[in-house]
Order: structure tokens, then sequence, then C-alpha cells
């Protein structure tokens, strides 16, 4: 069999594809069976932004403060040295000291319906909406054979039933509703690439991609967050005197004040946020996973980003999930390490070159804005976040603490990205990187994992010990079920907290443990902070005050 026949769709799995292009091809259609596993996944529906890579230049008009050194630029600056302006009130007494001159508008740009103006089609849907399907009922029916997930055999089926023929539909096959669904303006469009590797994998590796500025583009110029967006960094204090100070949104923290002071004067921050995580799609058919990256903005409202169907969150590309050839293990994680630091090198170069350049991009209101794509925040679970700060096994991927080290009453020094590089030029002055095993050899010695470039070498203002930020689910919720929730059944004995558990009073909204939780299995989020809820009153006075103190 030839390696043609192996190409399959990495998320819905059809299969008889030609090549990766045609896979991409796939994707891209508005409307299909693949791009509904799509929606499922991140309930994606952004509109297309035509944006070329020509036009993200730097604006010479602009009075520029200069970049400072990136290291210096997150040590912040005193209040003396920053001119602020006017106090704001906020709530109650609450006082507010914006960053000036940042985020200026520079005349007109382009709206969502601009964009939808200038498709080729848009002269047709003047006098039918519904175009190019003639019709409400050509299109409800058109829509639910595109999104039912039916292949193009049992849709020509389908329409060749005598009933279905009667109805008045614009097309008769699958092969023209295809067509159609491809006249339907689309987002960004999907692209393939094959990776070459230099040690053998039991398949051809091909990364999925769509222009990570062109989603960053469409979330920037979408009418749903039209008041919604935040552009300017503020400190926020609860009084006056300025000596407590707020903190909220993401404009609201040190990082976005200091990375606005390293942009030219007028210039618009973007706090680019990231997050992937392999996800098993099948386990028993075919093993299948996936490896999904996702963009959005931190400069969206949380309690807006946060809502799944509001789509602020945006799939921008699927990272291969290979499989090497090696006799040894630990060099096989090193190699599929290497390679996803290559793809998001890839995949994540036109943000770079937004950050260091700028680009002239559209808010909802049609206002052009000098943009910088900063990243702000890379959300990943704990195993993720060390391969992306290129260490090594129990070592923390934001400091210098090793595991040993981790219970220490003092935070340790950052582990910053110059720490990392440097230690990473000493590793390749002993070894070669390409001969992975002397480079790992090398590179242990600095608890680092064998990783010879990083991703965020080259994005400007990028740091993993700023970037990795917590994420909750497992910094908080499984760190509690697993430390916490262990020492209290030891402490109060497992027959007396399942007894105290099951004789709590049920309330609606929240799960009712009839059999305790000393014996529970596949704890989700949700049953961990229903445990919260209640442990402590629980455990009050079958533990000492030290400990109770302590959880």
């Amino acid at each position: 069999m030839s390696l043609l026949q192996l190409q399959e769709c990495p998320s819905c799995g059809k299969d008889g594809f030609k090549d990766h292009v045609a896979v991409a091809r796939h994707m891209s259609q508005p409307c299909s069976g693949c791009n509904t596993w799509l929606q499922n996944l991140i309930c994606l529906d952004e509109p297309n932004n035509p944006v070329n890579m020509d036009d993200r230049v730097n604006n010479p008009d602009m009075d520029s403060g200069g970049f400072e050194d990136w290291d210096e630029v997150f040590q912040g600056s005193s209040s003396e040295d920053q001119v602020h302006d006017e106090q704001t009130p906020t709530r109650d007494s609450e006082v507010m000291d914006s960053y000036p001159d940042c985020a200026q508008s520079y005349g007109r740009g382009y709206t969502f319906l601009d964009l939808f103006n200038v498709d080729e089609n848009s002269k047709h849907c003047v006098m039918n909406p519904y175009y190019p399907f003639s019709g409400q009922r050509d299109w409800e029916v058109g829509s639910w054979l595109l999104h039912s997930g039916l292949s193009m055999g049992k849709i020509d089926s389908f329409l060749s039933l005598e009933m279905i023929k009667t109805l008045p539909l614009s097309f008769s096959s699958a092969k023209e509703l295809r067509g159609r669904a491809e006249m339907l303006p689309s987002g960004p469009r999907w692209m393939s690439q094959t990776i070459p590797t230099m040690h053998p994998t039991k398949s051809p590796v091909v990364l999925y991609w769509r222009d990570p500025l062109d989603c960053v583009s469409s979330l920037l110029n979408h009418p749903a967050f039209h008041d919604e967006l935040d552009f300017t960094p503020r400190r926020v204090y609860t009084t006056a005197q300025r000596l407590c100070r707020v903190y909220s949104e993401w404009m609201t923290s040190d990082d976005a004040w200091n990375m606005q002071s390293a942009l030219p004067r007028g210039a618009t921050l973007l706090g680019t946020i990231l997050s992937s995580d392999k996800t098993n799609i099948s386990t028993m058919t075919g093993d299948r996973v996936a490896h999904p990256l996702l963009v959005s903005l931190a400069n969206i409202h949380m309690s807006t980003r946060l809502k799944s169907s509001l789509n602020a969150f945006v799939l921008t590309a699927l990272l291969p999930v290979p499989k090497f050839i090696h006799k040894k293990k630990r060099m096989r994680g090193v190699l599929e390490d290497r390679l996803i630091h290559e793809c998001l090198d890839i995949v994540l170069c036109p943000l770079k070159l937004a950050a260091r350049e700028g680009i002239m991009l559209s808010d909802p209101v049609g206002h052009s804005r000098y943009c910088f794509t900063l990243l702000a925040s890379y959300i990943v679970d704990t195993p993720e976040a060390m391969m992306l700060a290129a260490v090594g096994g129990k070592t923390s991927p934001v400091t210098t603490a090793m595991y040993k080290q981790f219970g220490d009453p003092f935070r340790h020094q950052p582990r910053t990205g110059a720490t990392t590089l440097s230690q990473l030029d000493i590793a390749r002055s002993k070894a070669d990187p390409n001969n992975i095993e002397a480079f790992f050899c090398e590179a242990q010695k600095f608890h680092l994992n064998g990783m010879n470039a990083p991703f965020w070498l080259d994005w400007l203002l990028s740091d993993p010990s700023h970037f990795l930020t917590p994420e909750f689910l497992h910094l908080i919720h499984c760190e509690f079920y697993d430390h916490d929730v262990k020492w209290l059944i030891c402490a109060v004995g497992h027959t007396e907290i399942d007894f105290q558990f099951s004789v709590l009073q049920a309330i609606t909204g929240f799960r009712h443990f009839h059999g305790g939780i000393s014996k529970l299995k596949q704890v989700t989020g949700r049953t961990q902070h229903d445990i919260q809820r209640s442990i402590v009153a629980v455990s009050a006075d079958a533990v000492p005050n030290t400990v109770m103190t302590a959880i």
C-alpha cells in the first residue's frame, strides 16, 4: 500500500485522500461532518479575515518609544518613572491609573460587514440572503445534511429517495451540495505541511494549521465582542493612597503594564493566550489522539472569554502526535518534544512577526489600531508546561526549585528564559544537538529535557516564568483532592468521614455522596469542587487545629 492511500483527516478520520493538501481542503469546508467535530471541540464559528501578510509591516509614522532589554522589562518600573492619567474612580472608593498614550486608533479600518460585503457572492445576497441556496427551506435541508456527518454516498442515497425528489431543492447530489457549501464565506483557511524528521517515524508527520494572526484578527474584529474588549493597561487601588492593588482583568496586571511600556507610543497591546492539550479521541477503536492548539485574546473580558458558547477560543492548529522509531523510550520522548516545538515555531511565526514589527488591525467598530501580539499566557497542564519550558522531570517549569525543594517556605528564583537559553548554549558547546543522546546527557546537568530550540526563543517579551500561568483544574482542584483530601481521610479515618458525608442534607445542584468519598474513582473537577464545600465542616472536630489550619 502506498503512502498516498494512508492520508486521512486527523479530526473526523475520513481516509482515501490523495495527499495532505486534499485533507486540508476537506477541513476548510465551511460546513461538513469534519467541521462538526471541530465545532463540538471549541464551538468554532468565526468570519474570514483577508488581511495579507504583506500588510504586516511597521507603521513609520509612529513615535516609537524603543524596545528595551526584554529581561529588564519584566522587572517593572517605579510609579515615579511613569506619568499617570488623571485619577479615575471605579467601584466604591477604588482609584485607577491608566497607562498614558496607548491604544490609539488610526483612521478607518474595516468591520465584520465590510468583510462580508467583499465576498464575491455578496451581490447575490441582496436579493436572496440564503444564496447560494434558493431559500430558507433549501438552506435548512442543506445545512442539516452537511452537519449530519453522513458520507457523500449516504447523502446521495438520501437525495435519491422519491419523497425527497419532490422537494424543490437546488441540489440533487452530494457533490452539488458540497460545491454550494464551498461558495459560503469561510473562516481562516486550513493549510498543511509535511515535517521532515531526522529520525524515522511509523508514518509521515503532517502538520495542519491556520494562520494564527487571521484567527486573532477574527476575534478582535468580531461584533459580539464590541463592548467586551479592553485595550488600556491600568493599575487599580482600593483607596487614593495607593496602598493596596486590585487585580481582576489581565490589563490590571504588572505584566500588561510593563509590556505596554516597551511598545511604541500609541500602540495597542494584544495579549495572546494559547492553550493545548493532548486529547484521546478513541481508545478501543483505532487509538486516535489529537493535540489541538487554541488561541484567544487576554483583552477579552474574563467573564466573556470563559464562556464556551461565545467562541472566544479559536482552533488554530492540530499538532502531530508521531511515533518515533528508536530503541530507547526516553529518546523517543525527546524527539517528540523537539517536534512539538518545531511545529509551534512554524504555526506561531506570524504572531512573532507581529510582536516585533506590529500590524494594523481593526476592532469591532472599524477603528484601525497598531497592534502587537505578545504572549500573555499559555494554558497547559504541568507535564506539558515542563515540556514547553524545556525542563526535565521533577523540576518546576517557572522557578529554579527541584522536587526536594518544593516544600520550602520561600519562593525560589524564577526560571527565566535567559537562564534556560544560557544553559542550552553551554550544552551545545559540549555536545552536538543532532546527537540526541549526548546532548541529552549534557542538558540533564542543568535539569533540562534535551530541547535544542524552544519555540519562544525569538518571541519578544516571552518568558516561561511569566506566560506559564496557573491552571486552576490541576493546580487547585486536583492538588486538593490528591493531597489535602488524602491527609484528612488518614487523620479522620475513612469510615468516619464516609459516614459524615453520607448523612449530609442533600442540596439541589450539588452532588450528595451517599457512599462517602474515600473510594471515589475518576473524580471530575465538579466533584472535587463539591467535596471542598463540605470537607472542612465535616472534619473540623476530628483533627487538630494545626491540621485544619493547614488545610
